[in-house]
């Protein structure tokens, strides 16, 4: 056989360097497949845990700052006010978010422009209804809107007033040069005073009723003396409530040291019967809608007030609010308030006032000195505008009442910062003497803090009362035993 033999030139030769040793190919490609493997791992599992902690924190962060830290959006409803479509605020807050709104961040109030005396803007309030809203004033800023309520809607505001009960609340005129012979301003028996006060009708006074009435007196039945001392009274007792009984021996030593002291003299005179309603929540949509405030500052004002004017009765002009006092607190944010002021007073921003009824003749509510030129109570005869039962027919502004019909009026003008400033002094007003006829109105007051950190102070504590309030109810469940004749 024939010897096979290379064709490589270096065949049978020795080398000039030792071949390279034999590596597997194989196994270094197996060695790079695991350690990428093993990086691919580790990394999608740093991954996942770093994608689960942000979800955990946005979680965290969600449900810790709940709806009382949330700030509500004005304007959020798609119904439209004005010839420029200015949107208003949502028509009905619902019961869960009722005091829930914090405006520790927001300090604006709204306010409706008034352009000038006579100017008509139409505003939908409802889905159905287009209504006409006019100035009427810009020292204040008074606006008169037609049919704002229906007649069938001022009847059951009526029977509600009648049903509660309605109290005198009859002043007696002044004698002349004899200030020390003034009688009490009210002939009340101490059994309708703690009627009066007793809003829910349990037969136990609260601090939150007396609060209420603080804020909403007007010099007509119970002096700031007597409210302090029944407040001071119900803040030592343990279980914060004052019974009847308990009340008479209060009442009868805060009215006996009023008289000894004389503060009970008063210049202000009206005679009138009326009553509070408490208002349940949600039914402030149309005056939300209608001031297009924020939801919680209507929902937690006053009560509505129910007044009847019969033959002969009136008010003298007076003032709403109060002005701005660094010494006086709002009453109504009084339990947010750490510091002991002297005194309390009305911070009523704004005043809707309904009529329901028409009067046959008489019983204008007045303005005396809207859009004066300058502030002067008294005309240059010498004669007190404020005094109705004489001068009403001199007042600047007359606004004869029809039935349905709303005011709406600034008591305070805006600070140049969006919130409420000083006190107009044009917006005295009072109401003429009914002639011929029944008026009935309603006044509900919107109440805001000249010290926005204040208000927001009280609408937290309001938030965090509600909250627990909530709370305990879901946990025992108690029946209802709320008068249906009270709340609107």
């Amino acid at each position: 056989m024939r010897e096979f033999k290379p064709s490589h030139p270096y065949a049978g030769q020795k080398l000039p360097f030792p071949p390279p040793p034999f590596r597997s190919t194989r196994l270094h490609i197996q060695r790079s497949n695991v350690c990428s493997r093993a990086y691919f791992v580790v990394v999608m599992v740093f991954f996942h845990v770093y994608i689960l902690n942000v979800i955990a924190l946005l979680l965290y962060v969600h449900y810790n700052n709940g709806p009382e830290d949330l700030i509500p959006s004005e304007g959020a409803s798609s119904s439209a006010i004005n010839d420029g479509g200015s949107p208003l605020p949502r028509s009905a807050p619902s019961s869960t978010d009722l005091y829930l709104d914090d405006y520790s961040q927001s300090f604006s109030l709204p306010r409706i422009e008034g352009i000038r005396v006579g100017h008509v803007q139409r505003i939908s309030l409802a889905s159905d209804k287009t209504l006409v809203m006019k100035t009427l004033s810009l020292k204040p800023l008074i606006f008169e809107i037609p049919g704002f309520l229906s007649e069938e809607e001022c009847r059951v505001v009526v029977q509600l007033a009648q049903l509660k009960g309605l109290m005198e609340t009859q002043t007696p005129a002044l004698v002349q040069g004899n200030d020390e012979s003034n009688l009490p301003l009210l002939s009340l028996s101490t059994e309708e005073v703690f009627g009066l006060l007793d809003l829910n009708q349990d037969g136990l006074l609260q601090k939150q009723e007396i609060v209420s009435h603080s804020r909403s007196r007007d010099g007509t039945w119970l002096s700031a003396d007597s409210l302090r001392q029944i407040l001071i009274n119900l803040e030592t007792r343990p279980t914060g409530t004052i019974t009847l009984d308990d009340f008479k021996r209060i009442y009868a030593e805060s009215q006996s040291t009023a008289q000894r002291t004389g503060k009970l003299t008063n210049q202000y005179k009206q005679r009138n019967k009326n009553t509070w309603l408490h208002q349940g929540p949600g039914s402030h949509h149309v005056v939300i809608g209608l001031t297009r405030l924020p939801s919680s500052l209507v929902e937690l004002s006053e009560p509505l007030q129910v007044i009847r004017y019969e033959h002969g009765d009136y008010s003298d002009a007076h003032y709403d609010s109060s002005p701005t006092n660094p010494e006086a607190s709002c009453a109504h944010t009084r339990l947010a308030s750490n510091a002991s002021t002297v005194s309390e007073v009305s911070c009523r921003y704004v005043t809707v006032q309904f009529y329901l009824s028409s009067v046959d003749e008489g019983g204008e509510t007045t303005f005396p000195v809207a859009d004066n030129r300058t502030y002067d109570e008294d005309v240059s005869d010498g004669i007190d505008l404020t005094d109705t039962q004489q001068t009403c027919h001199r007042g600047n502004l007359l606004v004869k009442p029809t039935v349905g019909t709303a005011l709406l009026w600034y008591n305070h003008l805006s600070d140049g910062k969006g919130w409420m400033g000083e006190m107009d002094e044009y917006s005295l007003r009072g109401d003429c003497p009914v002639k011929r006829g029944l008026k009935w109105v309603a006044s509900s007051w919107i109440n805001v803090d000249p010290d926005h950190l204040q208000q927001a102070r009280y609408q937290r504590l309001v938030a965090q009362r509600h909250q627990v309030k909530s709370g305990l109810e879901d946990y025992y469940q108690p029946l209802s035993h709320n008068n249906l004749h009270q709340d609107l």
